[in-house]
């Protein structure tokens, strides 16, 4: 895919979460839609104030996106996907730097996304952006398995 693409970055909102869905979907992202990516889920964690999201359109087509979230002390950047036939285009370099403006913009010092370990693609963009791999474990606690 040519970086030459007119790439237009879009704020989305909880309407647009059909197309998201759709995305996360053809990208092959692991993700669950009975849990917190769910329709509801979804609808209240965009009016909580603390997530954003953002699309990235080619030709009229939403080709990525990106969800960027916070605790009131850290950002995250979450749930990056970018469909097959458009990645290397550009388009998920310029979702994580909407996510980042998004959460600088609001006074937060510290970005921070979890990547899965066979996800080299993922890594090396995080990496090429000038994000810093730390030795850590990921642990967490759920109610429900979807959660």
């Amino acid at each position: 895919m040519s970086s030459k693409l007119a790439i237009e970055i879009l704020p989305l909102s909880a309407d647009d979460y059909d197309a998201i869905f759709e995305v996360w979907t053809a990208s092959g992202l692991h993700f669950s839609p009975t849990g917190r990516e769910s329709r509801e889920s979804f609808i209240m964690q965009m009016a909580s104030g603390h997530q954003s999201a953002f699309g990235a359109v080619i030709d009229g087509q939403l080709v990525g996106v990106v969800l960027a979230t916070h605790d009131g002390r850290k950002g995250w950047i979450n749930r990056l996907a970018v469909l097959p036939d458009f990645r290397r285009s550009g388009a998920g370099a310029k979702l994580v730097e909407a996510a980042e403006r998004s959460l600088y913009g609001i006074g937060l010092t510290v970005v921070a996304a979890l990547i899965e370990h066979q996800n080299e693609a993922s890594l090396g963009l995080f990496k090429s952006k000038g994000y810093h791999v730390h030795d850590v474990y990921y642990v967490s606690k759920r109610e429900t398995p979807d959660a």
